[in-house]
């Protein structure tokens, strides 16, 4: 992903920072515990889309 997207893209909910997690291929918001996926290289960042984290997932 690209670094200069990643500065820009924050959280919907929360507009809080994401980490880009790249083995998963997903932006994770740690405050709100969510996943948004990346499909063919664009980050959907709909809460509907958003996989929630179990309490036993690291950030």
């Amino acid at each position: 992903m690209d670094g200069r997207l990643l500065e820009i893209l924050v959280c919907p909910l929360c507009k809080g920072p994401l980490l880009h997690r790249a083995l998963h291929n997903e932006l994770i918001c740690a405050p709100c515990r969510l996943a948004f996926p990346i499909r063919d290289g664009i980050p959907v960042m709909l809460e509907d889309e958003a996989r929630r984290l179990s309490d036993s997932e690291e950030i």
